[in-house]
């Protein structure tokens, strides 16, 4: 649907018994007066003269103003409560702090591994920000993750998958995910190297650009060879900032914008991803990651202690992490439980505070919007049909988890939901709802400042973009049409079109 359509359908408003009720919204958390408030503001934009009211704070109250340096994803929602900023506080250093091997005299702190990847959340997420892949054949992926899955051979894999208790099939002896760090003793999955093909692009205006196409090799298995049939997925880490608001945003106002079957003919096919819930057990709209395959912050954290670091916790209470029952010598390493301290090597409370810091990092204010380039740019953006997935705005739910984050006028730039994204794209590796040219539409919010946060941070899931341009041109399927009009813009226009993107 064009995304004026979309806003309008998701907002209609319908009279029943002399009351005005939300229809094919779901926003029960709204008054009529409040839903008819939402339906204007979240309008679409029609004139590019002049900036919207409140663009300039894209995560509404919760903003911060801050001197723009490496810190500026680090600073939490401008209007948490004193108690609030304490509890961030306490999360930071959980998020933070380098995890040690068991058995270790810092009880509260080790269980690592035995397969990991990073040491620290921070690890991954330097700065709260972006990550890379690597950088040569001697750099780490610290950043960057290597997912692995094979199809499924029988009916109770088959199954699985499709009653979502599992989203893919590991592979059988080195599970789900890439390790390339282990426990001393033990022996890391192998060594991720990465080695680029130029394809250069032709733009109109006599510029050219030379994107890279990436090939994933993996060094030195240390578990013997691979499944002959496996499929691998590169994943750099993403920023941090503004996770609380996505998940603050309605789920009905996320499926209003879906149009699975293409019904408008408009191109754009937007499909919801729906995952288990690991702890509830119930059927949720997933909403953080690649393929959008994890439905909170919680399970998203639980996920990465686990996959990242081998650390568990009530959602994810296997201690030894991605070790599979082929790999003997991991699952015999000990573990970092203790009993004093609970079940698990992150307790629960323990893990409230790390999503609570994940939910209230903040989004940092907008730069220059009422720049003519930027002005022009953000009119190129909706011509070129940018703004068909990336949804500029919407308004949070009032009911949200999060106090700080409730009933905010908000600006992701994404619609949350799947799209073909093209051959070019493509990892060609299914997981859960999503096929293997399917991604969840990239928040663009802060993207301008990925580079100042970390210098070698770089763009896409695979980090093959080195620039916002070469992201851009990357773009296929639903995106297609969007990508061939800014080929054609003349140089000014692309220009434009850049900064509006490097304002956000």
């Amino acid at each position: 649907m064009s995304p004026s359509r979309r806003l309008i359908a998701g907002f209609a408003v319908v009279t029943l018994a002399g009351a005005a009720v939300a229809a094919s919204t779901g926003r029960d958390d709204l008054s009529p007066e409040d839903l008819a408030r939402v339906r204007a503001v979240t309008a679409p934009a029609e004139t590019f003269d002049q900036a919207e009211t409140f663009e300039a704070m894209p995560g509404g109250a919760a903003t911060v103003k801050k001197i723009v340096n490496r810190d500026i994803f680090s600073h939490p929602s401008a209007n948490l409560s004193f108690e609030g900023r304490q509890t961030f506080a306490v999360g930071n250093g959980l998020f933070r702090k380098d995890w040690v091997t068991s058995p270790s005299s810092t009880q509260a702190s080790d269980g690592l591994g035995p397969l990991f990847n990073a040491r620290s959340c921070q690890g991954c997420h330097l700065k709260d920000g972006r990550g890379h892949p690597p950088a040569s054949a001697a750099d780490d992926a610290v950043t960057m993750l290597v997912r692995l899955s094979v199809p499924p051979s029988s009916d109770a894999e088959r199954q699985a998958l499709a009653d979502r208790r599992a989203l893919v099939i590991g592979e059988p002896v080195y599970g789900a995910q890439l390790q390339d760090f282990a426990v001393p003793g033990l022996a890391s999955e192998g060594r991720v190297t990465i080695s680029y093909e130029d394809v250069r692009v032709a733009l109109n205006g006599g510029e050219t650009m030379t994107l890279r196409r990436p090939t994933l090799e993996i060094a030195d298995p240390g578990y013997g060879p691979m499944h002959p049939d496996t499929m691998t997925s590169m994943r750099i880490a993403q920023p941090m900032i503004g996770l609380g608001l996505l998940e603050a945003i309605a789920e009905a106002d996320i499926l209003a914008g879906a149009d699975p079957d293409d019904a408008d003919g408009d191109g754009i096919s937007g499909r919801p991803s729906y995952v288990r819930d690991p702890e509830t057990g119930e059927i949720a709209l997933g909403r953080f990651g690649w393929k959008a395959i994890t439905p909170s912050i919680r399970v998203q954290s639980a996920s990465a202690f686990s996959g990242d670091m081998g650390l568990s916790s009530p959602p994810a209470p296997d201690p030894h992490g991605d070790c599979t029952q082929a790999q003997a010598d991991c699952r015999a390493q000990p573990t970092g439980v203790q009993t004093a301290l609970g079940a698990d090597e992150v307790p629960g409370d323990l893990l409230d505070l790390v999503v609570f810091y994940a939910a209230n990092l903040a989004v940092p204010a907008r730069r220059d919007i009422d720049d003519p380039a930027v002005l022009a740019g953000k009119a190129e953006f909706y011509a070129a049909g940018c703004a068909a997935c990336h949804t500029p705005k919407f308004v949070t739910r009032r009911d949200a988890e999060h106090e700080a984050l409730r009933f905010q006028l908000v600006w992701p730039y994404s619609d949350m939901l799947l799209h073909d994204m093209g051959e070019g794209l493509a990892d060609n590796r299914p997981e859960g709802d999503a096929d293997g040219r399917e991604w969840r539409t990239q928040p663009l919010w802060g993207i301008g400042l990925t580079k100042t946060v970390n210098e070698e941070a770089t763009f896409l899931h695979d980090g093959r973009a080195r620039t916002i341009l070469e992201a851009v041109l990357w773009h296929g399927g639903e995106a297609q049409a969007a990508r061939d009009r800014v080929v054609a813009m003349t140089p000014e226009e692309r220009a434009n079109l850049i900064r509006f993107l490097e304002s956000l």
